[in-house]
């Protein structure tokens, strides 16, 4: 005889189709569709023509560019994305400025044009977080007002630069003053600056090795501030400087934070500003794909075009694909920030990735245009030698692979699984 077993009565799921439409949404909301708009009319109107019409070896001619460039950007009201209205930007948030930043990235003056260039954008977030009235009314003003540059001073050539608690510049405190000695190098930005946030030791046997470190304002020029030489790099000279320090002296009120803060004022400063620098390469990655296709489907070969032979589909696909997985990586990371969650691990995943995306994206381009690509007759040649830098500036490819690692690991360690280290996502 067989039993029946009352099965438990089971109610449908009612999820309307709307809650399910809206669970992720990847569109822009319309203001900011016409902002992107707005700024691409803005590079290729005004900043791109500008940009062909400057002699850049002409000091009148590249500030008589920019000038224009900054003037059509007021008038335009893109002015000074990246900050808040009170300061006189826009008051975008990251993912605003994610796509900003790309738009504006297709020319090497737009970001500057908007006065949203590294090291300033940075530094402006420092100064609105750590700065003192005072300090903000005499660095901040100016740096908002475009009347002003800056540079960051934290790398040294005698140890590593993805360790600041190595640094040996230190700063001797001497009455209402400290007295600083020391050597930088690669501080971009520091010919022309006006001032510099710089990092120097002053504690001796600190709590921890983060704890050893703090910043200044310095302002420039100063004695005992050595602009030494401009380092050429594999790209040319780039406003990356060596400086010698010398007794430099700085009163007290020029520490910008506390005493022992600057590694945490370097560091909460260092993750927001390589996701800028991710922003921008997307845009550089995105020109080289175009610039990929357009010469394929124009370019006959061997009985067809480059765009219907299979090794250079590929080289698209390949491209088309990792563009893609940038995009989504900096979006999420940006909209971490925004929610203000840790967002470390995901920012360090987008910078690693991004920089080697760049490189690979650019230099299948230079392949598909062959030995145009190699000249300096197309733009590809400096991207290839300006992006190289991307896989070690602010932070090296290995460190931010231990670091994503070690979180990783930690992760499975402590909930059993590794959903904090990827992304926190809902899948």
């Amino acid at each position: 005889m067989r039993v029946g077993i009352p099965l438990p009565t089971v109610l449908p799921c009612r999820v309307s189709q709307e809650n399910l439409k809206m669970a992720i949404d990847f569109s822009f909301p319309p203001e900011l569709e016409d902002l992107l708009r707005r700024v691409r009319s803005y590079i290729s109107d005004v900043v791109k023509p500008t940009e062909d019409a400057m002699d850049e070896d002409d000091r009148d001619s590249l500030v008589a560019g920019v000038i224009k460039m900054r003037k059509e950007a007021h008038e335009r009201g893109l002015w000074l994305p990246h900050m808040p209205e009170e300061w006189g930007g826009m008051g975008l948030g990251h993912v605003a400025m994610a796509a900003v930043s790309a738009e504006a990235a297709r020319s090497r003056f737009g970001p500057f044009a908007l006065n949203c260039q590294a090291p300033d954008e940075g530094n402006m977030h420092t100064l609105l977080h750590w700065g003192t009235k005072e300090q903000n009314a005499k660095y901040l003003r100016g740096l908002c007002d475009g009347t002003m540059r800056s540079c960051f001073a934290m790398t040294e050539p005698d140890v590593a630069g993805s360790d600041p608690t190595l640094i040996q510049t230190r700063a001797v405190k001497d009455g209402d003053h400290w007295v600083i000695n020391g050597h930088k190098w690669f501080i971009s930005g520091a010919h022309g600056a006006r001032f510099a946030i710089l990092i120097a030791r002053t504690e001796d046997d600190p709590e921890t090795p983060q704890a050893a470190n703090s910043a200044f304002l310095i302002d420039l020029p100063s004695e005992g501030w050595e602009a030494v030489r401009d380092i050429q790099t594999m790209s040319g000279a780039h406003n990356h400087c060596e400086i010698r320090i010398t007794d430099l002296r700085v009163h007290e009120s020029q520490m910008l934070g506390g005493r022992g803060q600057g590694h945490l004022l370097g560091q909460a400063r260092l993750g927001p500003a390589r996701l800028a620098h991710c922003m921008r390469w997307i845009g550089q990655a995105e020109t080289a794909l175009e610039m990929m296709i357009d010469r394929a489907t124009k370019r006959f070969a061997h009985g067809s075009l480059l765009s219907e032979k299979q090794g250079i589909q590929w080289m698209i696909s390949d491209s088309s694909m990792e563009l893609y997985q940038a995009k989504l990586m900096v979006l999420h990371a940006a909209y971490l920030i925004d929610q203000g969650v840790d967002f470390r691990s995901e920012v360090s995943m987008a910078k690693h990735f991004v920089a080697n995306a760049l490189n690979r994206i650019i230099d299948r381009a230079i392949q598909v245009h062959g030995a145009l690509g190699y000249s300096t007759d197309t733009p590809l040649a400096k991207m290839a030698t300006q992006a190289r830098w991307a896989r070690f500036a602010d932070g090296a490819d290995e460190v931010h692979q231990w670091r994503i690692a070690e979180r990783a690991i930690q992760a499975y360690l402590r909930d059993g699984n590794v959903k904090a280290a990827t992304g926190r996502l809902p899948l």
